[in-house]
């Protein structure tokens, strides 16, 4: 119960606010304590070159399940799955099995990514869409990542790449630790004010770096804290300070986008935050020429 209460609170950053609170306990109803069954064979490889022998007992086991479809690098995360990876290696060792499995359309594409973002570690390239198959994950791509017990049994849902708080909650389940319901400073919400959502960059040679500002200002009565921010394209990354924002206080996001080729292009930056309309969706548009 513990689990499943704090979990609801986690997983709220995600929810727009349209989202009815009983839609997150239904799912959390559903999936917790439930057994994600796994193909009799799963082939785990390395940049889909070296078939391996990968052993996916453990003590806790962390599935992730990507379909690929839309931009390939922007779901994957790899680099930051990496930096997660080695938190939690220096936590618990071996004891805690990553199990990644993708659904690729096309697998030329997630080797570029595994090769680009030098990534080592055993992924199964799922061509049959097995895993989904037998489980019927959740349709969307945040709650299509599990922890699971050595028994395969679901203890916490979320994708700790995209949320902060879910980070927090696997960390704090792997190590062990007494979890607590959040204090009721962390459910306080605020408004926020910004003069556009969209920006254009207009036309530009595509090898030249474009950069933006977005500038949110706290126009509410608490403390306003970004939590996470996702970009939907690996060419698009987004700088902020961390610090909270006091009410009248102001935050800059620096975003800069650089394209891989010519391209037109429209890119979406999702901020994850303790606002009433959280997540806030913004936008830039153009043309690298």
């Amino acid at each position: 119960m513990k689990y499943f209460v704090i979990m609801i609170l986690s997983l709220s950053v995600l929810s727009c606010m349209d989202v009815r609170q009983n839609e997150l306990e239904n799912l959390l109803e559903k999936w917790i304590n439930r057994e994600v069954k796994f193909p009799a064979t799963s082939i785990f490889t390395v940049q889909g070159k070296d078939t391996v022998a990968f052993y996916v007992g453990g003590e806790y086991k962390i599935v992730t399940y990507v379909d690929t479809i839309g931009c390939t690098s922007c779901k994957l995360q790899l680099s930051d799955w990496k930096k997660f990876m080695n938190v939690v290696d220096s936590i618990k060792g071996d004891s805690v099995k990553f199990l990644y499995y993708f659904a690729p359309k096309k697998n030329r594409e997630v080797y570029s990514v595994l090769r680009t973002e030098k990534f080592v570690y055993p992924v199964c390239i799922d061509e049959k869409d097995s895993l989904n198959i037998l489980n019927q994950f959740p349709s969307k791509m945040e709650y299509q990542t599990f922890l699971l017990d050595r028994d395969n049994k679901i203890i916490a849902i979320g994708n700790p790449i995209h949320n902060s708080k879910v980070k927090d909650l696997y960390l704090k389940i792997i190590q062990g630790e007494e979890l607590t319901q959040m204090n009721e400073d962390t459910g306080l919400v605020t408004e926020v004010g910004i003069d556009s959502t969209f920006l254009s960059l207009g036309n530009f040679g595509w090898k030249k770096e474009q950069k933006v500002v977005f500038t949110l200002k706290n126009t509410g009565d608490n403390t306003l804290v970004i939590d996470a921010v996702a970009t939907s394209c690996g060419c698009t990354k987004v700088e902020y300070d961390k610090e909270p924002v006091r009410p009248g206080g102001s935050v800059d996001l620096h975003v800069s986008y650089k394209a891989e080729h010519p391209e037109h292009f429209n890119k979406t930056i999702t901020v994850y935050c303790n606002a009433k309309v959280s997540p806030l969706l913004l936008r830039i548009m153009g043309n690298a020429e």
